[in-house]
């Protein structure tokens, strides 16, 4: 946990950090913000978050657009742990579509030009971060979502980022922000 705040930091994510995400095989760490007029809205009208993925599927209708409620979180970007460098971009895989996305390294990684050369070129970020040291940014992640436009899938993730973020306030513990 400790290793992704220092990352997040990094970057200059300041958003609430959801940890332990975990779709299409990818487990990640969710930099996020709680649009607070959306969520007091949905929280006075009985919108809570929206966990079926078919659901999502009356989005794509024109006629039930009303019937969808405005995403309560926004999403900053995306921080994935891998062990190397050359993981990276199998480890982003689809996931840099909908955000910008961040591999993190372990602290005392060593800087390789190829694998940090391919993971630039397709836009993903590099931080090396350790549990006790602030991490070092080595490669700012691009926003590439607008290339690829929202999706059912993109919704769906913020309605499961929107409940993780409405059990962490709920759980008695003090919340870890970014």
């Amino acid at each position: 946990m400790q290793q992704l705040q220092h990352a997040a930091r990094a970057l200059g994510w300041h958003g609430h950090l959801v940890t332990d995400v975990e779709v299409l095989g990818t487990r990640f760490a969710a930099a996020t913000r709680i649009r607070p007029d959306v969520h007091r809205w949905r929280t006075e009208h009985g919108w809570a978050p929206e966990l079926n993925p078919s659901w999502f599927q009356s989005w794509s209708e024109p006629s039930e657009h009303d019937h969808v409620p405005v995403p309560a979180v926004e999403l900053e970007g995306l921080l994935i742990p891998v062990s190397r460098a050359r993981y990276g971009l199998r480890a982003c895989g689809t996931l840099m579509t909908l955000a910008p996305c961040a591999v993190v390294l372990p602290a005392d990684h060593p800087y390789r030009p190829w694998p940090v050369l391919e993971l630039d070129y397709y836009g993903i970020g590099v931080v090396n971060a350790g549990a006790e040291e602030p991490g070092e940014l080595l490669l700012h992640p691009e926003d590439r979502s607008a290339e690829f436009g929202s999706s059912l899938f993109s919704r769906w993730l913020l309605e499961v980022l929107y409940s993780k973020l409405l059990e962490q306030q709920h759980d008695p513990r003090p919340a870890e922000n970014a």
